[in-house]
């Protein structure tokens, strides 16, 4: 089989290890940077694990698509995942326990409009990306601080759920989960590093949580950040296409795995 990686930094620790896998089983890896010239010029690989997320990754794996080509996750998919209002939108009409969302054209219209009032809210970059904006606002100072920042950021408004401090991180790959503690970014300590998780060290069906997520969101390989709002109740805070899933045993052999069934159903 010949499988391709889309992305600008092949060496990410999980791609690596997939890679390693799938080469000492006798296959080809190919690695192809969305931003180069003439990408994806050549022959269609079976497959294609589409780990970029840029508007430049997205066109081209439409291009794969168009052409006939396997793509894990799909474009639509990992654009979906990358928009917190239809993120929203989808896992609340899918009945999943998605925080109740609210969307403003930006931050300047938003703090202008009404009065502070009420419980503390969790303010977001509508649009996901690096070094976004996601902060917990407490008051209208807090908010009108916020607001000289960010005012012509759109963002999405979701009112903070009391928990426990920490995210259940928890991954798929196909049909596997995976799972870690992490401290929420929106903690006063910062988030520092994840801690592995045993699956049965989780709530009672969670990760059949996980894997409705990824149906209801036609993914292959995601990640799922929930928080246990008392009594082990869920309450899902994001989806993200193709996370890193760092530290996992099992995970880069779970995704070799996969990109060869995803192959072989193709041809």
């Amino acid at each position: 089989m010949r499988i391709c990686l889309v992305t600008p930094e092949p060496g990410h620790p999980l791609l690596a290890a997939a890679r390693v896998c799938l080469e000492a089983a006798g296959h080809r890896v190919e690695s192809l940077d969305p931003a180069a010239p003439g990408a994806a010029a050549d022959g269609l690989a079976d497959v294609y694990l589409l780990k970029a997320r840029t508007p430049r990754a997205l066109e081209l794996a439409r291009e794969l698509e168009r052409r006939g080509a396997p793509v894990l996750n799909s474009a639509a998919a990992t654009a979906l995942c990358q928009d917190r209002t239809r993120m929203a939108e989808l896992a609340l009409r899918a009945g999943l326990p998605f925080a109740a969302t609210r969307t403003y054209g930006s931050l300047a219209d938003w703090a202008a409009g009404a009065p502070f009032e009420g419980p503390p809210l969790v303010v977001k970059s509508r649009h996901s990306r690096r070094a976004d904006l996601v902060a917990r606002v407490d008051d209208a100072e807090g908010l009108r601080e916020l607001a000289r920042a960010w005012s012509q950021e759109p963002v999405v408004v979701q009112e903070f759920a009391p928990n426990s401090g920490w995210d259940h991180k928890l991954w798929a790959i196909g049909g596997r989960v995976f799972a870690a503690l992490r401290r929420s970014e929106l903690a006063p300590q910062g988030r520092g590093p994840a801690r592995p998780l045993a699956l049965a060290e989780l709530p009672p069906g969670w990760a059949d949580l996980v894997r409705r997520t990824g149906e209801a969101f036609s993914l292959d390989v995601y990640g799922v950040d929930l928080i246990d709002t008392g009594d082990g109740a869920p309450l899902i805070v994001d989806v993200n296409a193709f996370p890193g899933v760092r530290g996992q045993a099992g995970a880069p052999e779970a995704l070799a795995a996969l990109a060869l069934d995803r192959a072989a159903a193709a041809r």
